[in-house]
């Protein structure tokens, strides 16, 4: 079971990078958020990693932060969502933001994440709050805002101001952060492109 690679980023993308550890590169998926707060390819990197093994194959996953491989591993707790989900939710929601919506029990706040509908909300709600309350209790203030959660902020924020609605732009900022843009004045452009075609 691989629990932790250190080694030196071979490549990175949206969603996966190679770490190369002695030779051997290591393909390592990962949430959109861990993506963002990597360094620059040919630097050292270390990652905390959940071995996944399935019949056909053998995934690994890795997170910056040890509390976000745990809250991780509470997501594969429930039912109906697998490892590929969880990390779909935590691209869309940083783990200490994700770990307040359940224990709040704001199940608006979860039905904006990508993948997360009404009943899985619920769900997560009811299996994950009492687990969540017992998990270490510093991950809300050991976690910070990762890059992408402030971009996203930003970009809606910016947005409302100039007249859209939030629910309307929401969706779009995240396709677009998830799709690579890093830089606030690149994602509103893009958003307000989007915006246009739509309308």
């Amino acid at each position: 079971m691989i629990a932790q690679i250190r080694g030196t980023l071979a490549h990175k993308a949206p969603g996966e990078v190679i770490v190369d550890v002695g030779g051997v590169g290591y393909d390592v998926l990962i949430p959109l958020t861990v993506f963002y707060g990597l360094p620059e390819i040919g630097a050292p990197v270390s990652l905390y990693i959940h071995t996944h093994l399935r019949e056909d194959a053998l995934q690994l996953f890795g997170f910056q932060e040890p509390q976000d491989k745990q809250v991780f591993l509470l997501l594969n707790s429930v039912a109906g969502i697998g490892p590929k989900l969880a990390v779909n939710i935590l691209s869309g929601i940083p783990a200490a933001e994700l770990t307040q919506a359940i224990k709040a029990g704001d199940q608006l706040r979860l039905v904006s994440i990508p993948g997360v509908g009404r009943k899985l909300a619920e769900r997560m709600i009811v299996e994950l709050r009492d687990k969540l309350t017992t998990l270490q209790p510093q991950i809300a203030e050991t976690v910070a805002p990762s890059h992408a959660s402030h971009l996203m902020l930003d970009a809606v924020s910016a947005l409302v101001n100039l007249g859209y609605r939030q629910a309307e732009v929401e969706k779009n900022v995240r396709d677009t952060i998830r799709a690579g843009k890093q830089s606030l004045e690149d994602v509103i452009k893009e958003v307000l492109r989007r915006v246009s075609r739509q309308g």
